[in-house]
């Protein structure tokens, strides 16, 4: 896709991009029409006349939903301009080691577990296994969109109202509470290039007995897969974008200690060539030599995973009397996800913390390296290899509320908060002894080195396995995962606690106590080194809170009002206590009604996750790229075509519990004008920084800190200290033998010094009648001004935002929307744009993205309305980026290879 050098909001309006209506009660002010009702908007406890306040908030309605054909949550979420960080996508393989099947919102570029997820207002079970297996995270993928009544962003810390975790803002998914009859809807979704079909189904309806009412909803949702093979884009190695990455993979190669490939014969290969669906080959990779390699094989796995769930959610009341009423909010749901990452791969492994893979092969009289990818056809089938989890979700929120006083001015909620996540996830691992075995035979002791040594058969390692055979040598492993939290809460509120000369004092009192836990529960042989290429952690903890908080909205003047708001939270946990006084202050002025001007400032702070705290002791056998060696051996080679990209090193790693909580501050301030109901835009500055933030050290970003530091320089020439406290923790961190060569990585989680992030967020809607028609546009844009990091007190801060930094954020997002209205029918054309994001290399970035949407809806009765959409309609791939060598190739966190997809959509209202 060739650079545009548009702003990002004309090019997004050419395309015309996604509507995200931000709800304006100025434009309701500005019409005249009296507010005859309070309503409790996120971000505050007091009832209010209006809905705009000091905080911007981002509403997103169930119509709009649907106009702007989002397919789920996650794709709803992805168009959220504020949503400016990296999430796992579909594609991603550690998503499927540590997090199968669970998707995230990432606001600000914060990391997903800064981002508090709420739904009806209250908190939700966490997934039970952990983002990138280190932190706690709310999968948004559970939640079924077509029970969403309207979703809202608050995109600022809001600790002093909602405790630990909203340090980035709040995502609160408002579900369905209210039902005009019974309604259908159904949904068939399909992609123009094949694959990925999916139906859904809800209904929702409701009932009055006298006091007792009711609404209640069921929704199922069938998602097929979409295989990697199923897209041009990137169904071989060929789709590569150098040489060196179109090599087909190494399905057997064999290579001696001085990595050089023992050359199998041509003749071996093509009695073979029947493998991974006939395109097993002779290939030839420069300076090593030959082996047996497919070119398709990279392929067979999933792009969009197979998804089957069934949801259903009541919302019960009984009124007691006038002015009180007993209530339960009850939502559920069970699925079942399957996707595939790579193959399961084979190489010797001593199945201790020793990584060196060479055997000494007593037939050959040398050291030798065997390498092994399993094809579909020894598998007997791709179902075999893919990891399969089945989830229960339940959460329940019983309570009372009512109103007392004169005049009925105080009003009360007490209700208690039960949710709970549960998982069964099946791995599919090869058992290390087994495979070592079928392989190599039995060990026959060690040579004067310390080498093993085998005597094993070339003819074994290159005859395909019968499906008998590799059931032999892999088991599913189970995991039964789970996580929990419950919680009591009750809020006493008015509107009116005493009379200013400007107007009555609102108030409000929270008092808040539960507890949370999780317990990853792993297969006990996982965390042995018994399954090939997998020792992992076992997790398990809770923690009690305790929280007392109280608001106030003042009336200054009659046209400027003062909210403030102060909390006091308690975490036990690990056997000692953390907790935090965190408060809050905004201001609003209306110099005329049609004109908001406002401002908030507060703290916040987090407990650490659990998982950071609690989990035990576990490796990894990742490859990664050698940086320093790279430099040193090979001076100019990208890191992408470097020969040392395939480093097989141990990743050890151990929770800490003398974790501190992070703490942060917040301030925004703008403006929100609507001079009438047709019209309103507003612009908000944010600034949020956070301190002792908890991290775990990325192996990449740590490997290219000791290159840095054993250089004293960057790659791109800029001086580093060799004794700065980042260069003596990264140094120490790296663990090399005597030639050099990386054996082991230590990463534990730790409290980082400083993260800031400032911006701007635009919003903008108007309508207008033609002759053809009603029309509405509206949109969104979210500048990022600054997203700079300072690992340790002491160091420079740098900017997460340029290419070198490490990290993918993009500095501009938008999303615009067109509908126009005429009688029964209605269209709209939508769309986002994300910002040009650093390449591979980390040496340049790679173009913006930009992605349309279409719909059209007729109501054919006052009943029953028709619909169809289209998501990426102009059919737009992957940005290109000539240094993403791996698969899928491209950025697989921003874009996806799935094409142009059609939904057909049936509603019928009874």
């Amino acid at each position: 896709m060739p650079r545009s050098h548009l702003p990002a909001m004309l090019k997004i309006a050419l395309l015309a991009g996604t509507s995200l209506i931000p709800v304006c009660a100025a434009a309701q002010e500005a019409s005249g029409e009296p507010e005859i009702t309070t309503v409790t908007v996120i971000g505050s406890n007091i009832p209010r006349t209006q809905k705009e306040g000091p905080a911007p908030v981002t509403t997103i309605t169930a119509q709009a939903i649907k106009d702007k054909a989002f397919k789920d949550v996650p794709d709803l979420l992805a168009s959220v301009t504020q949503n400016t960080g990296l999430v796992q996508g579909q594609q991603s393989n550690n998503g499927a080691d540590f997090s199968p099947g669970g998707q995230q919102v990432n606001l600000r570029g914060l990391g997903p577990n800064h981002t508090l997820v709420l739904v009806n207002g209250r908190r939700i079970a966490d997934y039970p296994m952990p983002f990138n297996g280190k932190s706690n995270f709310t999968d948004v993928s559970n939640i079924p969109m077509g029970m969403v009544d309207s979703v809202e962003i608050l995109s600022g810390s809001a600790s002093a109202i909602y405790g630990s975790d909203a340090i980035a803002g709040v995502v609160n998914f408002k579900l369905k509470k209210k039902a005009d009859g019974t309604t259908v809807d159904i949904s068939h979704g399909f992609t123009e290039q094949g694959g990925g079909k999916s139906l859904e189904m809800s209904v929702s309806s409701g009932f009055d007995a006298d006091r007792f009412h009711a609404v209640f909803g069921v929704e199922v949702r069938n998602q097929r897969p979409l295989w990697g093979y199923q897209r041009e884009r990137q169904d071989s190695t060929l789709d590569a974008p150098t040489a060196r990455s179109q090599l087909p993979e190494r399905n057997f190669m064999i290579q001696d200690e001085n990595e050089d490939y023992l050359d199998p014969g041509k003749a071996t290969c093509d009695a073979l060539s029947g493998l991974s669906g006939g395109t097993m080959q002779y290939a030839l990779r420069p300076r090593y030599g030959y082996y047996c390699g497919s070119t398709a094989g990279v392929a067979y796995r999933t792009v969009v995973s197979e998804r089957v769930q069934l949801s259903g959610l009541a919302s019960l009341t009984y009124e007691l009397n006038d002015t009180t009423t007993l209530f339960a909010d009850i939502q559920a749901a069970k699925s079942k996800v399957k996707l595939m990452r790579p193959r399961l791969t084979w190489y010797y492994q001593p199945g201790s913390d020793n990584e060196d893979s060479y055997f000494y092969n007593a037939n050959s009289g040398q050291l030798e390296d065997w390498n092994r990818t399993f094809t579909p056809e020894e598998m007997g089938g791709l179902e075999k290899g893919m990891r399969q989890v089945d989830s229960q979700t339940f959460t329940i929120s019983p309570g009372i509320r009512g109103t007392f006083g004169e005049g009925n001015r105080w009003s009360y909620d007490l209700a208690f908060n039960f949710s709970r996540f549960e998982s069964k996830i099946a791995f599919p691992l090869l058992i290390n002894a087994k495979a070592t075995k079928f392989f190599l035979g039995d060990q026959l002791g060690t040579d004067s080195d310390g080498y093993p040594i085998f005597a094993p058969s070339y003819d074994r390692f290159y005859t395909p396995l019968t499906p008998a055979e590799y059931d032999s040598l892999v088991v599913k492993s189970i995991y039964k995962p789970s996580s929990w939290t419950n919680s009591f809460k009750a809020v006493l509120s008015t509107g009116e606690l005493f009379q200013m000369p400007a107007g009555p004092v609102g108030f409000a009192v929270v008092a808040e106590a539960g507890r949370q836990g999780y317990d990853l529960s792993p297969d006990p042989l996982a965390t042995q080194y018994y399954y090939w290429g997998w020792k992992d952690a076992d997790g398990k903890g809770g923690r009690s809170n305790k929280a007392l908080g109280a608001e106030f909205q003042i009336p200054l003047l009659s046209n400027l009002s003062l909210s403030l708001a102060t909390r006091y939270d308690q975490f036990g946990f690990a056997g000692r206590d953390t907790d935090k006084v965190t408060y809050n202050t905004g201001l609003e002025y209306r110099p005329v009604k049609s004109l908001l001007l406002r401002a908030t400032y507060g703290t916040a702070f987090r407990a650490p996750d659990l998982h950071y705290v609690y989990t035990g002791p576990g490796n990894e056998h990742p490859s990664v790229v050698d940086q320093f060696k790279c430099r040193t051996e090979e001076p100019g080679v990208p890191l992408g075509d470097c020969s040392l990209d395939s480093e097989r090193i141990i990743k050890s790693r151990v929770g800490n519990r003398d974790l501190k909580s992070e703490t942060g501050t917040s301030f925004t301030a703008g403006f929100v004008w609507a001079p009438s109901r047709r019209f309103d835009v507003s612009l908000d500055y944010y600034k949020i920084e956070m301190k002792d933030q908890v991290e775990d050290l990325e192996m990449a970003t740590v490997l290219k800190t000791e290159s840095d530091c054993r250089f004293g320089s960057t790659t791109t020439g800029a001086a580093v200290d060799p004794n700065s406290p980042t260069c003596k923790d990264a140094l120490s961190r790296v663990k090399r033998n005597s030639g050099g060569d990386i054996m082991s990585i230590f990463i534990n989680p730790i409290n980082v010094a400083s993260q800031q992030t400032s911006g701007l967020d635009l919003s903008l809607r108007f309508g207008f009648d033609t002759p053809i028609g009603q029309i509405d546009v509206s949109g969104g844009h979210t500048y990022v001004i600054k997203q700079d990091y300072q690992r340790y007190a002491g160091d420079t801060y740098f900017s997460m935002l340029t290419p070198t930094s490490g990290y993918e954020l993009p500095r501009n997002k938008s999303n615009l929307s067109v509908s126009l209205r005429n009688g029964p029918f209605k269209a709209t054309l939508s769309g986002r744009y994300v910002d040009r994001t650093p390449n591979y290399d980390e040496d340049a970035y790679v173009s913006s993205y930009s992605i349309a949407n279409g719909s059209i809806q007729y109501d054919v009765t006052d009943k029953a309305t028709v619909s169809f959409s289209v998501r990426n309609l102009f059919d737009t791939k992957p940005v290109y980026d000539p240094t993403w060598t791996g698969y899928p190739y491209y950025n697989h966190s921003w874009f996806d290879g799935i094409g142009r997809e059609g939904t057909i959509r049936l509603t019928y209202k009874m």
